[in-house]
């Protein structure tokens, strides 16, 4: 029996990995969950999972959750403190965005699997959520399609043997767009995904392909492999997952139908494989697997987040930070979609580079650029009010 925490346990892969663990049966248990304020769907699963205890972000909420035998904590101390418990095998970390780098780090000290769904752990911390692994011996286990496609493809792999990897990207709902049209989408065209069921912030980061950026960045941090031997082909099927090249010139991919339940079931039962209750691949039945490269003049965010991840230090930090400020603004309606990497760009412009920092210096960057990102989505609402006038 392996003890499971999930934090974010009310969000898509939250309640997919939840599907999981019921599928399983008697094979693991829920000790910890965690939620935002999502206080109705927390207490739901907390009857049902009966946990030891939970966690949710609002402490005004706290007071809705009464079950017995299970203990409510809240705020970001309680996150933390769910995050590294004690009873806990395996911590998921399916938060989204830059709240899920602390937790992270917190279950690492702790010496739990860390079953990442969080990439921003690694676009903000790479270096400091590695290191701490190598210091206390840590395990992490990629839960993103792509990652975990990576990770299954170098499974008994030299990786001094790695040539290039390939991460695929559906393209998004505007893959036929042209760049004058991008000006004019709406946010609900934007959470349009072809392929994937998702939250709004990562539906609109795939729209961006800025999602694409961030996942390169994480993988040159989970694989230890340069950002210049990273690539990233479109390919609209999402059967395959992604790619490893080798020395050889022989390509090794992971295929499967598009379902988080089965990259999140191979992070909780790894190394094992047991029975999925997800539809087969039939190639047959699928025809045609095409493949193309991204424009990256289309889509800015993508090459914004190369440009970051060259920089390094600091400025990964950056561009996440100035993105999660960026994106609200456009669901708002208070932006358009284009002005999404203007916001980004000149946030990173203006940003003075921190090479190795520790965690208060991350952390400092990322206050930085939301103030200096909400800064300048201030003066293009307020432009955007007087034009209309």
């Amino acid at each position: 029996m392996r003890r499971v925490v999930i934090l974010g346990s009310t969000g898509s892969i939250g309640t997919s990995a939840l599907d999981v663990i019921r599928r399983l049966g008697g094979s693991f248990s829920v000790c910890g969950l965690t939620a935002n304020r999502n206080v109705k769907l927390l207490h739901q699963q907390a009857e049902e999972f009966r946990p030891q205890v939970v966690a949710i972000g609002d402490p005004a909420l706290a007071d809705r959750i009464q079950i017995d035998g299970t203990r409510v904590v809240a705020g970001p101390q309680g996150l933390e403190e769910v995050a590294a418990l004690p009873e806990a095998d395996i911590v998921l970390n399916a938060l989204v965005g830059a709240s899920g780098l602390t937790p992270t780090m917190h279950a690492i000290q702790a010496g739990k699997r860390v079953a990442l769904a969080n990439k921003e752990s690694l676009v903000m911390g790479g270096e400091l959520v590695m290191g701490m692994i190598a210091e206390t011996g840590g395990e992490l286990i990629p839960v993103d399609s792509e990652h975990s496609a990576i990770f299954q493809c170098l499974q008994n792999q030299d990786r001094r043997g790695v040539k290039r990897l390939i991460l695929t990207a559906s393209g998004g709902p505007f893959l036929r767009l042209s760049p004058g049209e991008l000006a004019s989408v709406s946010p609900r065209q934007a959470l349009a995904h072809p392929t994937w069921e998702m939250g709004q912030k990562v539906s609109i980061d795939s729209a961006t392909m800025m999602n694409k950026g961030l996942e390169v960045i994480e993988a040159h941090w989970l694989f230890g492999i340069p950002i210049s031997q990273i690539e990233v082909l479109i390919h609209e099927q999402s059967i395959v997952h992604s790619l490893v090249e080798f020395s050889d010139n022989s390509i090794l991919a992971q295929l499967s139908l598009p379902d988080m339940r089965l990259p999140i079931q191979y992070a909780l039962t790894y190394p094992q494989r047991e029975q999925s209750a997800q539809v087969a691949l039939d190639l047959a039945q699928v025809g045609a697997l095409t493949f193309q490269r991204p424009d990256r003049d289309k889509f800015p965010c993508f090459q914004l987040a190369y440009d970051a991840a060259e920089s390094g230090g600091t400025m990964p930090a950056v561009l996440n930070a100035a993105n999660e400020e960026a994106v609200p603004a456009f669901l708002n309606g208070e932006i358009r979609f284009t002005d999404i990497p203007t916001v980004i760009r000149e946030t990173m412009g203006r940003h003075r580079l921190v090479a190795h920092p520790d965690m208060a210096g991350i952390l400092a960057a990322d206050g930085w650029a939301r103030e200096t990102a909400r800064a300048q989505l201030c003066r293009i609402a307020q432009c955007r009010k007087d034009s209309r006038q």
